[in-house]
């Protein structure tokens, strides 16, 4: 402000608004009593009334000997140039046209505190006075309740200007209030139980001229609103005071009334509410909703987010409207039918709306024991399962389910229903085996009730065969999705979108038991079949192209994968927005992309937004932000980052927890990665005991054989490896090897990496022969089934050449390499780690055949660019300065001693392990 009326010579005009009772007029007074040398004449008006203005205006003529008339009152304002200062207090009527008093010049001084921002057409400048800043809020109590400040007294305020949400007016108050009792450590439980009396109370000695009290200030506001405006800001008392849409009215405003589910004079009242937004024609009329929340806005009783297109009611003004509704019951069972209405009607692919907005608005609701229709409680379930409150909607279903079965029976299509989404619902929460007996179930019942050919009875079969992937069952799985697919073309057709999603699901089990391959060809038909039907940019079309380039990513293309994740990034961005699931899901798996192709940089800082952007869309504890944040731990460790990687792991295991409970499966895989940070840290008796703990559950959990399990034995053997127990490392890997033998087939790509890892364990024990002859059947294997440039493959042949340099046969494992580093850089690219990898095992060759020359020269370019790629602290970086320091040695040792170097044990190899 002192700002705004530094300049003279011309007219300013300086709006204060906000909420009654927030102290605007406080500050405006505090601004003139600072400032009162500068203007020439002060005058104050109120502001309330036509006629008060009046009165005002005419004051100032009579004051100035200038007439008797308002009019008077403004011609000598007009007329008299000079630095005079007008404060109009308390303009809050909307329906007042303040600039027919606003004198017409280009001189003078203006303030107006208003609870009406669009006054602040008429400023110059303008400030929203809001709640103060803690410190202040605290200051404030503390004086008017007479209390002397020590650190004792602040801890105390400070939680009771927390529970008075900063507003200044009940701060005064509450200070008013504790200064007659003396009693500042009772006063918050008493005013937990006593809010609405406490905040009603005007005190007995004011400290300024303020009349009123908070209560009266927003009751006053309330009786000038019109019937709609009152019964709307009344309304959305029974919501979250925060995150209101006018997405949840549009929907709710759509509902269609299913066969199963209230009627329409079950929801009379609800209806009666949404047709005050109607237009003639009964569609959803923006317009109307508009003018009713600008006129409540008009009065700061409700004030709107224009980035975030919300409105937000403040937390005091929420809890008075609910303190002085009549019949709270009856609105909060209106509230609760238009939730599940909204609930119902909402798009699909809106899931922000659903985890991010709807899920307080309808946790308040079960608060407030809403009274609402069985269909609705449902669909309250389901929206907290996309928004990630799992154990919510586990409670939410499993009520609903046992009052269906009550009210329509076992065998009623609306419980098998229910069932089947309380099945689905397990298996988010871990809990697979339950998922599986109750799809069991529900698929034995709707075989009886509706026929086996029956849409449903083949969606159940379907979400039958997802459980038995789940479990790693997936031969039962892919025999199951073979039968739903031969019938879902029989019955609904080749182009129909459950086919299609069969055929999708078929694919995923053929991925599942390597058959890459068959699943990439899979997803290309589902995925043209799809663009032709729905077109290219439907989310579903966009979803097979993301499904194909997985398939071409397990297939080792990367570049085609990443090709074809940003295309489905950008039409999603379009389609659906920035920060939709959806979107952020393909960005993450565009991270990935980057990651394999060695844009380890790129790759990072990709999956960082994408963690930042969960947050703010899903919440810090939804599942998708903590699989985002695993992945970025992932990429941490990969970079060498370790202690990144641990920091991130610890965050994301608490919350796992905290959320899906400490044997959930993603808890348990996050609890591995852990272990890995503490191995790739040198804290190998920590990962041990992790690992142990991880498989002890998983075999508990998933069964003995389940891939999760088979994936931590075979970690767990690296461990060993590093605290020198070989044995034990060598016993474990040949366990994992024999039992994914028996369940994937010995050519699946896992059952190759866990023969190759035994090969390794094999080397470490010096039994350098067995491993060459292992690694060697792994290498044709792997030739067979992902071909000869898969990257899979050149690592194998990496390792190979490893087990050759370990026989000594040098010259060997020099021409291997050579073929590998070739392959690789024209698979992956010259800047790819596992291509500058390959350069600095080359150059080890070259050290042991003790040609230094070409050693140095492959490991000064192989350390630059891993200096460029991983940075300069990584594992592949210090092994490959410490082999550049060899071969510098081993140069010197040639010019001074004419060759008899020692080639020593600092020459270093590396391996890859397939897990």
């Amino acid at each position: 402000m002192h700002q705004c009326f530094s300049d003279t010579g011309i007219q300013h005009i300086y709006v204060l608004h906000g909420l009654g009772g927030s102290g605007k007029t406080q500050i405006a007074l505090k601004f003139i009593n600072k400032s009162s040398s500068r203007f020439s004449n002060i005058f104050f008006i109120d502001t309330s009334t036509i006629a008060t203005i009046e009165t005002g205006l005419k004051n100032i003529a009579v004051l100035k000997d200038f007439g008797d008339s308002p009019q008077d009152g403004l011609l000598w304002l007009t007329s008299k140039v000079e630095e005079w200062l007008i404060f109009f207090d308390n303009a809050d009527d909307p329906n007042i046209t303040l600039n027919d008093f606003i004198p017409q010049c280009n001189h003078g001084n203006i303030i107006i505190t208003s609870r009406n921002p669009g006054l602040c057409v008429y400023a110059g400048s303008h400030s929203l006075v809001s709640d103060m800043e803690a410190e202040d809020a605290v200051a404030l109590l503390l004086k008017s309740a007479l209390q002397k400040v020590t650190v004792r007294t602040e801890q105390i305020a400070a939680e009771i200007v927390k529970s008075l949400h900063y507003l200044p007016l009940a701060i005064i108050q509450a200070g008013a209030f504790i200064s007659k009792s003396r009693n500042l450590d009772g006063y918050l439980a008493l005013y937990m139980e006593n809010q609405a009396q406490l905040l009603s109370e005007k005190p007995a000695q004011s400290h300024d001229h303020y009349a009123w009290t908070v209560y009266t200030t927003w009751q006053m506001s309330f009786d000038r609103l019109r019937p709609p405006a009152a019964i709307f800001l009344q309304h959305c008392s029974f919501l979250h005071y925060n995150g209101i849409s006018e997405e949840i009215f549009r929907y709710a405003s759509r509902y269609r009334f299913p066969s199963v589910g209230p009627s329409k004079e079950e929801v009379q009242e609800p209806l009666e509410f949404l047709s005050h937004f109607l237009g003639p024609t009964g569609e959803w009329d923006s317009l109307q909703f508009l003018n009713t929340t600008n006129e409540i806005q008009s009065y700061s009783l409700i004030s709107f987010d224009a980035e975030k297109e919300l409105f937000f009611i403040h937390p005091l003004v929420h809890a008075w409207s609910q303190a002085t509704v009549q019949n709270p019951r009856r609105h909060v069972s209106i509230m609760g039918s238009i939730l599940g209405m909204a609930a119902s009607e909402r798009s699909q692919w809106d899931m922000q709306l659903a985890s991010l907005l709807l899920c307080p608005h309808i946790e308040l609701a079960i608060q407030m024991d809403a009274e609402i229709d069985l269909t609705f409680r449902r669909q309250y379930a389901l929206i907290f399962q996309e928004g990630g409150k799992y154990k919510h909607a586990e409670e939410l279903l499993e009520g609903a389910l046992q009052k269906l079965k009550q009210v329509l029976g076992d065998n009623h299509p609306g419980t098998l229903g229910t069932m089947g989404n309380l099945a689905s619902l397990y298996s988010k929460l871990g809990e697979h085996q339950k998922a599986k007996e109750l799809e069991s179930v529900v698929l034995e019942k709707q075989t009886q009730v509706l026929g086996k050919d029956h849409p449903d009875t083949l969606q159940s079969m379907s979400n039958l065969a997802i459980s038995y992937s789940a479990l790693g069952e997936y031969q039962k799985a892919k025999k199951l999705e073979v039968i739903v697919l031969k019938k879902q073309t029989q019955v609904l057709g080749d182009n129909h979108p459950r086919t299609l999603l069969a055929m999708g699901n078929l694919a995923y089990s053929y991925s599942a038991l390597g058959k890459h391959q068959k699943a990439c060809k899979l997803e290309n038909i589902v995925l043209k079949k799809r663009t032709q039907v729905l077109g290219e940019n439907h989310p579903d079309s966009l979803r097979a192209m993301g499904n194909l380039a997985n398939s071409y990513s397990a297939l080792g293309e990367h570049r085609t994968a990443k090709e074809l994740e940003g295309t489905v990034l950008e039409k999603r961005k379009h389609v659906l927005g920035e920060d939709h699931p959806d979107t952020l899901e393909t960005m993450g798996n565009l991270a990935a992309s980057y990651f394999d192709l060695g844009e380890y940089q790129k790759a990072k800082k990709l999956a960082v937004i994408v963690l930042e952007k969960q947050k703010q869309v899903l919440g810090d504890n939804h599942p998708n932000t903590l699989c985002a944040m695993g992945n970025l731990g992932v990429m941490y460790s990969d970079l060498g980052e370790h202690q990144k990687a641990k920091e991130l792991n610890v965050i994301a295991l608490e919350k796992w927890t905290q959320v899906l409970g400490k044997n959930h499966p993603d808890t348990l895989l996050t609890m591995g990665n852990l272990a890995k940070s503490y191995l790739h840290l040198g804290e190998y008796q920590k990962a041990k005991e992790l690992q142990i703990v991880v498989l002890e559950k998983q075999k508990q959990l998933l069964g003995d054989n389940h891939p999760h399990t088979l994936r931590t034995m075979g970690n767990l053997a690296v461990p060993y490896l590093g605290l020198g127990e070989h044995q034990k490392a060598k016993k474990l890997m040949g366990i994992v090897l024999e039992k994914r033998t028996q369940v994937l087939g010995e050519n699946h790509p896992e059952t190759l990496g866990t023969m190759g890892n035994l090969a390794n364990s094999y080397s470490a024990l010096g039994e350098h022969r067995t491993a060459k002859e292992l690694m060697s059947t792994v290498l044709e294997k792997k030739k067979q089934v992902l071909g000869e440039d898969h990257p899979g493959t050149l690592q194998t042949m990496g390792n190979l050449a490893a087990s050759y340099f370990d026989l000594g046969e040098y010259q060997k494992a020099k021409e291997l390499v050579v073929i590998v580093l070739e392959k690789q850089t024209q698979v992956l690219g010259k800047d790819h780690p596992d291509t500058l990898q390959s350069m600095s095992n080359l150059a080890a060759f070259y050290l042991a055949l003790r040609e230094y020359q070409k050693a140095k020269e492959l490991n000064v370019i192989a350390l630059e660019k891993q200096t460029q790629v991983l940075g300069e602290n990584h594992p592949d970086t210090l092994r490959t300065m410490s082999n550049l320091g060899q071969a510098s040695k081993g140069l010197q040792t040639q010019e001074y001693c004419a060759g008899e170097a020692d080639t020593g044990s600092g020459t270093e190899s590396s391996r890859h392990l397939g897990d």
